[in-house]
């Protein structure tokens, strides 16, 4: 990477890590999904599997899965940060780790089907930022596969269907069916993203920014940390299991939040994360260079 400015460096250095390399919070959950599961069933293979795909990815610097899926840049920055030159320096880090193999061509127009290059095209990849009174930049990395993306979905309450009033014993019952409904598609076992509230396109973003949560975290809100257990409990007990394929650990987590709702609205927006819960974060130093690794 000689020539290459240190940020833009730094970045292809995130992707790549992301790319090829599980964090230490979601593998240890894969783990301990494996003891959960009857030894000698399909179940277990399948967990046996993942674990050895993420092992050898890892030894071969290789991607963990074919999709390297849609990338989602968050960025916190100090207030009046040039984003535009920030952008420019992630696009180039995106086209790099394309072109290097670390991703996918995995960007298409919609209108023609025609395959972007460097995975650089309107929308995508994503970006969000956040502005505050702080001296350096924090960047964290989410890549998103699209078979997840298939599964997720949005309840409006109440839902007569469902028994689901406007409480959180109705989200609990929307969850509970989006992930039987799933029945193990979008590479169980994952992670579900809840959003509570909101509006159609704010709660599906927001459900999605839960992946950013280490597994092992629990909600500052006590009641939403509660339900998030217990949603994590009654999902494995549906015996969907590793792909779809029966078992106990249908999911591995459950995050939950909520936003603002207007009177008329009661959306809950259900996002869906696989196995291959391809999640990194750097602080980078003035001179743009990684000063610490997040997400261990």
């Amino acid at each position: 990477m000689r020539g290459l400015p240190d940020l833009e460096k730094s970045l292809f250095e995130l992707i790549r890590r992301t790319s090829t390399d599980l964090p230490a919070d979601v593998e240890a959950a894969i783990k301990r999904a494996l003891t959960r599961e009857r030894r000698g069933s399909r179940a277990a293979w399948a967990i046996g599997s993942i674990l050895e795909n993420v092992r050898l990815a890892r030894e071969k610097d290789q991607p963990i899965c074919q999709d390297t899926g849609e990338l989602v840049f968050s960025f916190n920055i100090p207030t009046g940060f040039d984003v535009n030159a920030l952008i420019a320096e992630t696009r180039g880090a995106v086209s790099l780790a394309t072109q290097r193999g670390y991703l996918r061509q995995n960007t298409l127009d919609s209108i023609t089907g025609v395959p972007y290059e460097t995975n650089i095209a309107h929308g995508l990849p994503v970006f969000q930022f956040h502005h505050g009174a702080r001296k350096v930049i924090d960047v964290s990395l989410l890549m998103k596969g699209g078979g997840s993306e298939n599964v997720g979905c949005q309840y409006s309450l109440p839902d007569v269907n469902l028994n689901a009033g406007r409480d959180l014993d109705g989200v609990r019952r929307c969850v509970l069916d989006a992930i039987q409904k799933a029945q193990g598609d979008g590479c169980a076992p994952g992670v579900v993203g809840v959003c509570v509230g909101g509006d159609r396109g704010s709660g599906y973003e927001h459900a999605r920014e839960q992946f950013f949560r280490k597994l092992d975290d629990t909600s500052p809100v006590r009641s939403l940390a509660r339900l998030e257990s217990k949603i994590l409990r009654e999902a494995n007990r549906l015996g969907v299991g590793p792909m779809g394929m029966g078992g106990a650990v249908t999911i591995l987590a459950a995050k939950l939040d909520g936003l603002g709702r207007l009177p008329a609205s009661f959306f809950v927006s259900v996002s869906f994360m696989c196995w291959a819960f391809r999640r990194r974060g750097v602080v980078l130093g003035s001179d743009g260079k990684i000063g610490r690794w997040l997400y261990r």
